[in-house]
């Protein structure tokens, strides 16, 4: 198969290829996503191939309207509505009793579906032009590190679909926040991302907070609460934030034999840098919007480098930190060192 390069100018060609059941990835202000026509089986269907996603793993659609809103989804609480007012278009994604034609293989048989009204132009544009919602999990292969610019989309999946659509660099850097208000008297986040716990308690009061599943074999509501997620080729060991353990850290890698990736604050690697590390920056200390935006990419970046192992750097869990340690610790399987 080939897969065009396509330009912001090309919507309606990219969206002729949707109508006709086939697969293209775009840009949204998260992360590329990987979009197909979410009332058409088959379609959706290709989504699973291309990315070697696992069948149980339910998939988000996106929406350019809120008046499309009742056509697949019942029961729209006073609390979802409220969160849709404050934060779409936006990296939200809403788990609402599901209804209408959506095909089947979207929702992996559960009787909820997330949606979500992203804010990148191109998105709406194409959406729009489709005339269907798409449904869009990140455009990677499962379990890699989701797509953060057409490059990554194009390296993971060129030859399985049929067209990217090049937007340039994602503005969030993670997935949406997945918030379920399927029973909007038990609000709670699914999977933590561009929107915070305490932004939406702002809105709709008390949030819980339950991005993982209690049993391997229950079903996952939304994606990221249940396979392993976000790992490059190389293995990823977080070392903890305060940095005392950098030099220890690198001293004992070295002397396995690794070569040393740091993913690190500039100050991190300002410190402790030399003639035989890696290094790719997340911005100054502290900022975990700009971590956050360049986490993804830097995962990447290091399996076009000599590393053989990544020390990557814990932020504070606090708005988006959330998130980025969400993302970090899905990526190193939970070690630390």
């Amino acid at each position: 198969m080939e897969t065009k390069w396509l330009k912001e100018t090309d919507i309606k060609a990219a969206a002729e290829l949707l109508r006709q059941g086939e697969v293209v990835s775009f840009p949204t202000e998260t992360v590329y996503g990987l979009g197909a026509d979410a009332t058409n089986d088959q379609a959706v269907k290709k989504i699973y191939e291309a990315k070697g996603r696992p069948a149980d793993n339910p998939l988000i659609i996106h929406v350019a309207d809120l008046d499309q809103i009742a056509e697949y989804a019942v029961e729209v609480s006073e609390k979802a509505e409220t969160v849709m007012q404050h934060f779409w278009p936006g990296p939200c994604t809403i788990v609402l009793k599901k209804k209408g034609p959506l095909a089947p293989t979207v929702t992996a048989g559960l009787s909820t579906v997330g949606i979500r009204m992203p804010s990148h132009p191109i998105a709406l544009e194409l959406i729009r032009a489709c005339g269907k919602p798409l449904a869009a999990p990140s455009a990677n292969s499962s379990g890699k590190p989701s797509p953060t610019a057409a490059e990554h989309v194009y390296r993971d999946l060129n030859g399985k679909i049929s067209g990217i659509i090049d937007g340039g660099e994602t503005g969030v850097g993670l997935e949406s926040t997945v918030l379920d208000l399927s029973n909007p008297d038990q609000p709670a986040i699914l999977r933590p991302g561009g929107i915070s716990q305490a932004e939406l308690e702002a809105v709709i009061g008390p949030v819980l907070f339950k991005p993982g599943l209690t049993e391997e074999t229950e079903a996952p509501m939304a994606p990221g609460m249940k396979y392993t997620h976000y790992s490059p080729v190389e293995p990823v060991l977080i070392v903890a934030k305060d940095g005392t353990g950098w030099e220890r850290a690198i001293h004992q890698c070295e002397a396995a034999g690794e070569r040393v990736g740091l993913l690190a604050s500039e100050e991190i690697i300002h410190a402790f840098k030399s003639e035989t590390t890696v290094t790719f920056s997340l911005g100054k200390s502290g900022d975990s919007v700009t971590a956050s935006k360049r986490l993804f990419k830097g995962l990447r970046f290091f399996e076009e480098t000599e590393a053989t192992v990544i020390l990557a750097e814990a932020y504070d869990r606090e708005g988006i930190g959330e998130a980025y340690m969400n993302r970090l610790e899905k990526a190193a399987a939970d070690k630390y060192i």
